[in-house]
């Protein structure tokens, strides 16, 4: 073995320890650990320092966002795994003789990205630990210490149970070298971050759960309210500083509520660049690496609207949340259509629904096919199409993305920070990734009364309509 491999087996072993002690508790038991573990990154003095930590040591974000963030994905993680069956007997299905038995799937190997160093841990180490599970954290070499701190947190929870401190672990020094090892050591991965994170999870050998490209887009209709949806895209895209995959990167209205939704932008901190200032904004949000390939700038990534607009080399007003940037063309070939993990929007004109459909398709396969889409609007018809037609895993009616999407309490959707994109977005599923993704489920099956179709049954409507 080389030095990682030893370092990260070292971890895994005192994982698989610690794990093999929960593997034994009973419902109750896994219930007030995960309380605990919650408490700890939810209560008001750990999460402030968690959110401070981590604007200072990545520089991305608001540091009151990151309090809220962190508030509603952990309460509501605890909301969704209270009360769920994740240990023994936790389904019978007496008509067909099935019986469901959940059990762990060992210790998972979870990849934390920098834009959500502590958010992402706090909530995806609940629902690891619903199932009985031990996880090793890996976080992002920018965004360790912080990382380090909600892990901390969270271990000094387990000890205060009594439950065994290495059910939640962190590679101390991370690398890419040592997260490959430990994603090719452990039972399962989740990989939350950027492609190339994605793309390695799955290229390790071991089962895992990635996500895709973000670039949510919305689409509002004729009859979309345009002061409600102003008000909703423009929390939605400022929030964080775009940080979360499901900021909206852009919208697609419709020619009858377009001025009156980019006044309300307006009013909500949004400011309409000029062509000058959208050429000034293209060349700052993308440019050459040391690779020699055009890519989002890093220093853009995540930052305030007025100090993008500065770096760009040109003054927005006081106040001023979000830019926003008219749109045109061919989606395929719009710079700007792309995502921008930052508060630069993209503003796009149609006539008709239609038309509007066909651009929010064009937009999310240019670089986003999978993820999400939304829509504004009261019309159960327009509802439907866009639910037919879009290749989106989750689409929000009337909602901000940037909360709905990973679920908020006033929505259905299942609490996380790790979004499935299906095979649209190269991931193996379309949910969202919360405390059911971390259980094996055996089935048992009992006999039951012969219940066999006669061939009648099966071909005679397509016999009596074809012949033999």
């Amino acid at each position: 073995m080389n030095d990682n491999e030893t370092m990260i087996a070292g971890l895994v072993a005192k994982a698989r320890a610690a794990q093999a002690v929960a593997a034994g508790w009973d419902q109750a038991r896994v219930d007030e650990v995960c309380v605990a573990v919650g408490w700890s990154v939810y209560n008001d003095e750990h999460i402030a320092a968690l959110a401070a930590s981590a604007v200072e040591e990545t520089g991305m974000g608001v540091v009151a966002d990151k309090v809220a963030k962190h508030k509603n994905k952990v309460l509501g993680v605890l909301r969704d795994i209270r009360g769920a069956k994740s240990v023994g007997l936790i389904e019978v299905d007496e008509e067909r003789g099935l019986r469901k038995y959940a059990k762990p799937v060992g210790v998972v190997g979870a990849l934390a990205p920098v834009t959500n160093p502590t958010a992402t841990p706090s909530s995806n180490g609940l629902s690891i630990l619903k199932g009985r599970n031990a996880v090793i954290f890996a976080p992002h070499p920018k965004a360790r210490r912080s990382s380090a701190m909600a892990i901390g947190f969270m271990r000094d929870a387990l000890a205060r149970v009594g439950a065994p401190v290495d059910l939640v672990q962190m590679i101390e020094e991370p690398s890419v070298e040592r997260t490959q090892e430990l994603m090719r050591q452990v039972d399962l991965v989740v990989a939350t971050g950027g492609g190339a994170m994605v793309k390695a999870a799955y290229s390790s050998g071991t089962p895992a759960y990635g996500v895709g490209p973000g670039n949510a887009v919305q689409l509002l209709v004729e009859d979309a309210d345009p002061v409600d949806a102003a008000a909703k895209i423009a929390a939605s895209k400022a929030f964080d500083n775009a940080t979360s995959c499901s900021s909206e990167n852009s919208v697609v209205a419709h020619d009858a509520v377009y001025p009156a939704f980019v006044d309300a932008m307006r009013t909500n901190g949004g400011y309409l660049c000029s062509a000058a200032e959208k050429a000034l904004l293209r060349s700052w949000l993308w440019v050459v690496g040391k690779d020699g390939h055009e890519g989002l700038n890093p220093r853009i990534i995540a930052k305030g609207a007025a100090a993008i607009a500065a770096g760009a080399g040109f003054s927005v007003p006081a106040g001023t949340r979000v830019l926003i940037v008219e749109a045109e063309g061919n989606p395929a070939t719009e710079k700007f259509a792309q995502e921008k993990i930052s508060p630069v929007i993209s503003l796009w004109h149609c006539a008709s629904f239609d038309d509007g459909l066909g651009l929010v398709v064009g937009i999310t396969d240019a670089c986003g096919t999978g993820h999400s889409s939304g829509i504004f609007t009261s019309k159960p018809e327009y509802i439907d199409r866009m639910g037919t037609t879009m290749r989106s895993s989750r689409i929000m009616v009337r909602q901000g993305m940037a909360s709905g999407n990973g679920g908020t309490f006033a929505n259905g959707m299942p609490s996380t920070v790790t979004l499935g994109c299906g095979t649209w977005g190269g991931n193996i599923t379309t949910e969202n990734i919360h405390w059911k993704h971390f259980i094996n489920v055996t089935w048992l099956s009992l006999p039951i009364a012969p219940s066999r179709p006669t061939d009648d049954d099966i071909f005679g409507a397509y016999l009596a309509k074809y012949g033999k």
